[in-house]
């Protein structure tokens, strides 16, 4: 612990002097921030690191030749090429030597079947960052099963909540009820599933609440470890699946699902013949329309939450480390850029540390918010008629 302070001053100073050893100061350089932002948010084919480093993910598709496996390192990477007039231009070229300078990557791979392939450009109107095929003149979007980033950072989620959860499980198979707690990780897990089960889900539930817990809990789990990965920069870390729209609206319809084939017959009567003045329901059906309309406002709440909470932390740490590469090119000066970029690299780097932290309470919070509404609504449909 006394050594802290010092691990935090090189840290610091070794973030300060990265950028310096690896800018141009003499002009001033634009920095895209948009495309830094989404490519580090966006799904992917590949999984970029950091600067050069960056994995290839498989790619698997049904093109009109068949179903085809190969890296996505097989599509071209944009750069400054040559084009036919002898110009330096920035974009890539396909295998016919074509200089395609709109953004997309074309394929360039050994297997000139595949020729045809693209992934277009973030700012393609149709199917950005997807892979397409050109067919006729038409751009189709052929079967597309590949092991995306989001897809790779789903599978090591999936593991490590697997371990978290069979760790302590295996514990309790092996001793008895009368024997001492566990110590270490085990006992950990077993205070944080016990919290989050009596506070959250059993207060919501009452005696209903062993039977809807596993869907809970894994939800709350998932979701709390879903957004720490994706606070890590680097892998197996640094996926933002939370923020995927696809990922929250999984977990948003099983619980409209779960919520409504359990549902009481007094459930559904309160929806389409509630206890109101009948000249609500005859002849315009006000409130029942109110009540069924509600019953989708509920999931969709849980899915826009989430997602946004969490999309919306991401953008906002990787804006303030973008700040250091835009002071380092502000002006035409290489000594104001210097001083500028070094002295707003100590604030970004600051602003970053403090909304991780913050991050990690958010990350908490969501999963602490989404797993108690998803018990209230459940409950809500447990309703029974009143004895008189």
């Amino acid at each position: 612990m006394k050594y802290i302070k010092q691990l935090l001053l090189i840290v610091m100073l070794a973030l300060v002097a990265a950028p310096v050893g690896a800018h141009d100061f003499s002009k001033k350089q634009p920095v895209d921030v948009k495309n830094i932002l989404w490519g580090h948010i966006k799904d992917s084919y590949q999984w970029h690191v950091t600067g050069p480093v960056i994995i290839n993910l498989p790619v698997i598709i049904k093109t009109t030749t068949g179903w085809h496996v190969f890296s996505s390192g097989n599509f071209a990477e944009l750069g400054d090429v040559k084009g036919k007039d002898g110009n330096i231009v920035k974009g890539a070229k396909d295998l016919d030597g074509n200089v395609i300078t709109n953004g997309d990557r074309p394929y360039v791979g050994p297997d000139a079947s595949l020729k045809n392939l693209v992934i277009k450009s973030g700012d393609a109107k149709a199917y950005p960052n997807k892979i397409v095929e050109k067919v006729d003149g038409k751009e189709v979007r052929p079967v597309d099963i590949s092991i995306t980033k989001t897809v790779c950072v789903l599978f090591i989620d999936a593991i490590l909540l697997l371990i978290c959860v069979l760790v302590p499980a295996r514990w309790c198979k092996r001793h008895k009820v009368s024997d001492p707690a566990p110590k270490g990780f085990t006992g950990l897990m077993h205070m944080f599933i016990m919290n989050i089960y009596d506070d959250v889900i059993k207060a919501c539930m009452g005696d209903e609440a062993p039977k809807y817990a596993p869907w809970l809990l894994t939800c709350f789990f998932f979701i709390f470890l879903a957004n720490l990965m994706g606070i890590v920069p680097f892998p197996p870390g640094g996926g933002n699946l939370t923020g995927n729209i696809a990922c929250t609206f999984f977990l948003g319809v099983t619980t409209f699902l779960i919520t409504n084939f359990t549902g009481t017959k007094a459930y559904w009567k309160d929806i389409f013949w509630p206890e109101v003045p009948m000249w609500l329901k005859v002849p315009v059906p006000l409130m029942p329309f109110i009540e069924l309309f509600g019953i989708f406002t509920k999931p969709l709440a849980l899915i826009i939450r989430l997602f946004a909470n969490m999309m919306a932390g991401h953008a906002i740490a990787l804006s303030f480390a973008a700040i250091i590469f835009i002071m380092f090119g502000v002006a035409d000066s290489a000594i104001a850029n210097i001083i500028a970029g070094s002295s707003m690299t100590v604030v970004s780097v600051a602003m970053s540390v403090f909304m991780m932290l913050l991050e990690v309470l958010v990350s908490y919070i969501q999963a602490l918010v989404f797993t108690m509404l998803s018990a209230v609504f459940i409950s809500l449909a447990h309703v029974h008629p009143e004895k008189a």
